[in-house]
């Protein structure tokens, strides 16, 4: 079990950062004390280390939210960021975050499930802040989920509340009969997302079928099987779904098969409404949470994963247009 291999690398990890820091100067403070930092710290240059699982949308706007809230309460003079792109490999997380470690960073943001893993994997000492993650317990390999990981890692989830997403699907589709579910299987976070809608769906009267890939190269087999054999298609927040949203988006309109997606960069690039968050506000939030830990002296592991502050319902005009799809007044028009 991955918490078992957690557990005894902590032990030994911990032994080296010891012996490491011990013979370092200006190193990382231990991430359990929640005493108040010293006044040497006023003069101290924060080292954060960035991991960003891919480019997109999304994720990009978590990062700028991050870095402009970091940026803005400590000073631009006061705090350094190392932001590097795995452009989609999980292999690459580790070797940047490996990286990060090496070079004794003072905070580390893993930026998408696969980043986070890597770093909480990669340190048991230095704090570690998730964002764009679903869900910390599937994310962790954590049973019993709390909402508090006690261990060197929090963070800010961007999961929209399930139900009320396929309330929305509901609302703009009440006639349809069949709902395919597109996600990539290599995302954890995704499965959950798919398990936890499905019997929503289910009660609604849906007949729901999942359709998953297991990376970029067979998107579009995958998604013209999904297309062809259902009414309409719910994609969950998935980031590799959203680096491929045009060859989605491509088959889709082919198929004249209308999606509804768990976030709004996907929806965007092949959507026709979401339940969204900003990415922008919870890399916002996720920035002072690390204010929190680096200048307060916040004790991480008892940090509880926080949540986007609002949820918005958003339609791509120009394809609701298309599919003649009447939307209520309370939904936001995303810009095209």
């Amino acid at each position: 079990m991955k918490m078992t291999k957690r557990i005894l690398a902590t032990a030994t990890a911990a032994l080296t950062v010891t012996a490491a820091l011990a013979g370092c100067t200006g190193g990382t403070s231990s991430t359990t004390s929640t005493a108040a930092p010293s006044q040497a710290d006023a003069n101290k240059v924060y080292n954060i280390g960035i991991c960003q699982l891919v480019q997109h949308e999304a994720l990009d706007a978590a990062t700028k939210g991050f870095k402009d809230t970091l940026t803005e309460k400590l000073g631009a003079d006061k705090v350094k960021f190392d932001e590097q792109n795995a452009q989609g490999d999980s292999a690459t997380c580790a070797t940047i975050c490996n990286q990060f470690v090496s070079s004794n960073y003072d905070l580390i943001l893993g930026n998408g499930t696969a980043a986070l893993q890597a770093a909480y994997t990669a340190t048991p000492s230095i704090p570690i802040l998730g964002t764009s993650i679903t869900d910390y317990g599937t994310a962790l390999d954590m049973a019993e989920w709390t909402g508090v990981s006690g261990m060197n890692v929090s963070g800010t989830t961007d999961l929209a509340p399930l139900d009320k997403q396929a309330d929305m699907l509901k609302e703009l589709f009440p006639d349809a009969k069949t709902i395919g579910i597109l996600y990539c299987s290599a995302e954890a976070n995704s499965k959950y997302q798919s398990d936890t809608i499905t019997p929503f769906f289910e009660s609604a009267g849906y007949t729901v079928k999942t359709y998953s890939f297991a990376d970029s190269n067979d998107v579009a087999a995958v998604a013209k099987t999904a297309c062809d054999e259902n009414d309409v298609l719910y994609i969950p927040t998935d980031n590799t779904a959203a680096s491929n949203t045009g060859i989605i988006d491509n088959t889709a309109t082919a198929a004249k098969t209308p999606i509804i997606a768990g976030e709004e960069g996907i929806c965007k690039g092949c959507g026709v409404a979401t339940l969204s968050i900003s990415y922008y506000e919870l890399g916002q939030k996720t920035g002072e949470m690390a204010y929190d830990i680096l200048v307060n002296g916040a004790d991480i592991t008892s940090l509880k994963v926080e949540s986007a502050p609002n949820v918005t319902k958003k339609y791509v005009k120009s394809r609701c247009d298309a599919y003649g799809i009447t939307i209520p007044d309370d939904y936001e028009a995303i810009e095209e």
